[in-house]
């Protein structure tokens, strides 16, 4: 397998480095790639949080604890001078303290309740990655602040949605920028002038014929809301896009996470085009649960032969199985390192690291120590 090294402790331990954001398809072992390298960082003396946008319960289960929230938790067992916490998504809760922060309590509390929010925070396209860059944005914040912590591991989405948080202040922004949105908003900051009470009058006549349409409740609803927008959500923007200019600082990297197999290739290289054309840091790609190929010149074809040979002959049964196996595990390591020998004919400025595949499921911390190693670990295969 030729591939440019990707020194991923060089990444994790540079000072410099505050934020690692993984992306990669589902069934790649990214969440689990994201918790090694956010426990080798801490276990290396760097204090930690990994924030999971995949609501998989995988994280949580390795760490040892009994569940992950909005608020960072303490991952238990520990080794070395550093820390680790680790934290999943709310992303309903999230979009609560962001109103929360933005207007009195009272006020907060009539828009948490109104029916048209409630939806909009669980379920509006755009609404999840808005919201993770918001939380992303919030954990910075509190690092500068307080020096909480100096590294930032996020492990986003398994799937293409990993890469739409890139868009999510334009998708949210043109919903609430958009025409409708804007005649609904309007009578409530002409109130009082000229203009406003005339548009006002205009407005009863058309919203008569909306009621009719859409339901008087439904449309007070969305209008009450709306209203209160400018107030709480005034600099949602300015936030969106100072996060998103933090993704594309020095100090942050993303890692894309991929297996040896033909769709997740495809994924991986759409990650690495998408993040060129937006000009992020791509520090490298991690290809995951790789076959090597076994350590002597045995081919698969004349392991195959030699097999075949065996058949007529009981006692030799499991000879040929192994054999068969050998010629199994050849064929796909030849497969694997083609796949990913074209993926570095196509993308030779990124980096790969290397991850054999286990035998076992990683389902605690010395699994996710021994990935760890693996993935700094010489791994070659030819």
């Amino acid at each position: 397998m030729s591939t440019a090294p990707f020194d991923v402790d060089a990444l994790l331990f540079d000072p410099e480095t505050r934020i690692i954001v993984c992306c990669g398809s589902g069934g790649v072992g990214k969440t689990t790639t994201a918790a090694a390298m956010a426990l080798r960082a801490a276990e290396g003396g760097r204090n930690v949080v990994v924030l999971t946008i995949d609501p998989a319960r995988r994280l949580a289960q390795s760490m040892g604890l009994a569940e992950l929230d909005n608020t960072p938790r303490q991952v238990p067992g520990i080794t070395g001078t550093g820390s680790l916490d680790a934290m999943m998504l709310d992303m309903k809760r999230t979009f609560e303290e962001l109103v929360e922060s933005h207007t009195d309590p009272e006020r907060a509390q009539s828009v948490l309740d109104n029916p048209f929010y409630q939806s909009l925070s669980s379920s509006f396209a755009g609404t999840q990655e808005y919201m993770a860059m918001e939380k992303l944005g919030q954990l910075r914040q509190q690092s500068d602040l307080d020096g909480s912590w100096d590294l930032i591991v996020v492990d986003t989405p398994p799937s293409r949605s990993a890469l739409d948080f890139l868009d999510a202040p334009n998708r949210l922004g043109s919903f609430l920028d958009g025409r409708f949105i804007r005649v609904l908003a309007a009578p409530a900051k002409g109130a009082g002038r000229g203009v406003g009470r005339i548009f006002g009058a205009g407005f009863s006549l058309v919203s008569g014929v909306m009621n009719k349409v859409l339901g008087n409740q439904l449309l007070s609803d969305l209008s009450a809301f709306v209203q209160a927008l400018e107030s709480i959500f005034g600099g949602f923007r300015n936030r969106a896009d100072e996060t998103y200019q933090l993704l594309k600082e020095p100090g942050t990297a993303f890692t894309v996470i991929a297996a040896p197999e033909p769709d997740a290739i495809r994924e991986a290289t759409y990650f690495v085009d998408r993040l060129s054309s937006e000009g992020m840091p791509l520090a490298g790609m991690v290809l995951n649960r790789v076959t090597l190929p076994p350590p002597h010149t045995l081919s698969a074809a004349q392991a195959t032969v030699a097999a075949d040979a065996l058949d007529a002959e009981p006692a030799a049964a499991e000879t040929a199985a192994l054999l068969r196996l050998h010629a199994n595990t050849v064929v796909a390591a030849e497969r694997q390192a083609h796949l990913a020998d074209r993926f570095s004919a196509a993308h030779p400025q990124v980096p790969v690291a290397v991850i054999p595949a286990l035998a076992d499921d990683v389902h605690d911390l010395d699994g996710l120590r021994l990935v760890g190693e693996l993935l700094v670990a010489d791994v070659t295969a030819e």
